[in-house]
């Protein structure tokens, strides 16, 4: 069968404790609706403190836990806001920082700024994140850290599943569901140290790439300006990480979902090869399609995480590819200087086109002009034979077949296919007739006309990737570059301005890895993403040139409206 099924895996919330059916069991209730969720947070939280106040007095009082999360130690300082994975775990080893008063604080700032603001990028928080913060405490105190993501709050969109926690797809109709287990990322990086902090708003279902709305949550905003879109469908996740709610974060693409929301908030965003990462407990749009991966401030962060989620997965058959071509250690590819020599592909089809916005194409050229500085060889413009006929008629809808498939195999759901949901009527009017079309679809995708099959048995696919990579291997290219979206964020409600989304135009049919990082920003302070694209399981060399143009250019910066807490 092409389509996923579910394992029945035992994970508990605390990777190293041993009685994990207890915790699974007894720890956790439902998790809460999102008309209470600040409640969760704040009462939680003031429980939490009321708990471990006493056993941390020392600390309170020498001003190594709360007032060190903006403060310093032995010379050093910690500043929440832009902190990575390796600031914050030198703070640790500097004792400038506990788990604890990092959670607490992310949590505090969206209690304080995702509603007051209105971002509303949060679905729900972990009502539990800071007792497993209290763990991680404990267990550093006796050992070091527990793994490579000690203590890394995550962001985590609300189509991964996850035991302990709802897993919604932005839908009303999932209101209130707890899988069983762990989606495969989730659960490897939650074994590495990592804590699920919050969910994440979606767009419903993961249906469109240009806006961030569901039943569930309602309309997540960009946070670099309150009255445009982060994009979606993962820009709950986008404007969270954004905003400093969280250290890193976790989306989904289908055809732009990961690259699309980094790239309207200033983000680095991987869709990595199509079978290098588990697709298991994330529900699916399009499975043949779908790739979910990380959405961070920094391209080493993007990296670490990379690496602990590529691999084999016996849950999903078609990391089978994976096997023998996964690197391991990703962050050996982040080399400053890897932009010497590099032979970029200049995308010309893509980015210089009727509608592109001239603020965009100005920052994509100095993006090319920072590159050719930094020691690149720019092919420009690089062509594909054939590229315009190449790239139509290549979508085609999996969702009725990948939705059933998930519901029946990931615990008991309060709907058990996607016609139970249509009838229910607890869904977005905007996808309405998105679902209409796709219940018409009452067959295995193998069986629609023509065929709509993988990466490896569709020809469609399987030509446009041998064009593309021929034509990369005639030009002795290394990556080929374009700029994620060819406009800026519209506005909120704005379905009709030219969008220039270009993420679904190759990658998610070819199945080649692409990532997006910060390329600027517009005069009006709207961020804009630089796409790169690479071979097949050819990872390393999409990382080289976006570590090293990142570290030339250096454009990430945080929203104006979202800084430190008074």
């Amino acid at each position: 069968m092409a389509a996923l099924q579910r394992t029945a895996r035992v994970v508990g919330l605390f990777p190293n404790h041993h009685n994990h059916g207890e915790a699974r069991c007894t720890s956790f209730g439902l998790p809460q609706a999102r008309e209470d969720r600040r409640v969760v947070a704040s009462t939680t939280g003031a429980a939490k403190v009321r708990h471990w106040e006493k056993a941390l007095r020392p600390l309170i009082v020498s001003g190594l836990l709360f007032g060190a999360v903006a403060g310093t130690a032995n010379g050093q300082s910690f500043t929440l806001e832009e902190a990575t994975i390796a600031s914050v775990h030198a703070a640790f080893e500097r004792g400038e920082l506990t788990c604890t008063a990092l959670v607490q604080a992310y949590l505090d700032r969206i209690e304080a700024l995702d509603q007051a603001t209105e971002l509303n990028a949060i679905v729900v928080t972990h009502p539990d994140a800071v007792s497993r913060a209290e763990e991680l405490d404990a267990a550093y105190a006796q050992d070091g850290p527990v793994g490579p993501m000690h203590c890394v709050p995550m962001i985590v969109k609300d189509n991964y599943d996850t035991f302990d926690l709802q897993t919604a797809g932005g839908s009303k109709a999932l209101e209130g569901f707890t899988p069983p287990d762990d989606a495969y990322q989730v659960r490897v990086l939650r074994e590495a140290g990592a804590i699920v902090l919050a969910k994440s708003n979606m767009a419903e279902w993961a249906f469109s790439p240009y806006q961030t709305v569901s039943s569930i949550a309602g309309t997540t905003r960009n946070a670099y300006d309150l009255e445009r879109v982060p994009a979606g469908s993962s820009g709950g996740t986008a404007s969270a990480v954004a905003a400093n709610f969280g250290l890193v974060g976790l989306g989904t693409d289908t055809g732009n979902s990961i690259r699309g929301p980094s790239s309207h908030l200033a983000l680095v965003g991987i869709r990595s090869t199509l079978g290098l990462t588990s697709r298991d407990g994330i529900i699916p749009l399009y499975l043949n399609r779908d790739v979910g991966g990380p959405m961070v401030r920094t391209v080493e962060d993007a990296v670490k995480i990379l690496g602990l989620i590529a691999g084999y997965d016996p849950a999903d058959p078609l990391t089978l590819t994976a096997i023998g071509r996964t690197a391991g250690d990703y962050t050996a590819f982040l080399d400053a200087d890897g932009l010497a020599g590099a032979r970029i592909g200049v995308m010309r089809a893509i980015s210089d086109t009727d509608t592109a916005d001239p603020e965009i194409l100005a920052l994509f050229n100095q993006a090319l002009a920072d590159m050719e500085a930094a020691g690149a060889v720019l092919v420009d413009p690089f062509e594909v034979p054939d590229f315009a006929t190449l790239r139509e008629d290549v979508w085609c809808n999996t969702l009725r077949y990948d939705l059933d498939i998930y519901l029946a195999n990931t615990g008991d759901p309060p709907y058990d296919s996607l016609q139970a949901i249509y009838d229910s009527s607890l869904y977005s009017g905007y996808i309405k007739e998105r679902m209409e079309r796709s219940l018409e679809l009452d067959m295995p995708p193998g069986e629609q006309e023509p065929p709509c099959t993988d990466l490896y048995t569709d020809p469609r696919r399987v030509d446009f990737r041998a064009a593309v990579e021929g034509a990369m291997d005639e030009g002795e290219v290394d990556v080929v570059v374009y700029p994620s979206w060819s406009n800026p964020p519209r506005l909120v409600d704005d379905l009709g301005s030219p969008h220039g989304n270009n993420s679904p135009i190759i990658a998610p049919h070819t199945g080649q890895p692409a990532m997006t990082v910060p390329m600027g920003f517009t005069e009006a302070g709207l961020p804009a993403g630089l796409q790169i694209l690479a071979r097949m399981f050819d990872e390393e060399a999409m990382i080289r040139v976006a570590y090293a143009y990142e570290q030339v250019t250096m454009h990430r910066r945080p929203p104006e409206g979202f800084g430190p807490l008074e």
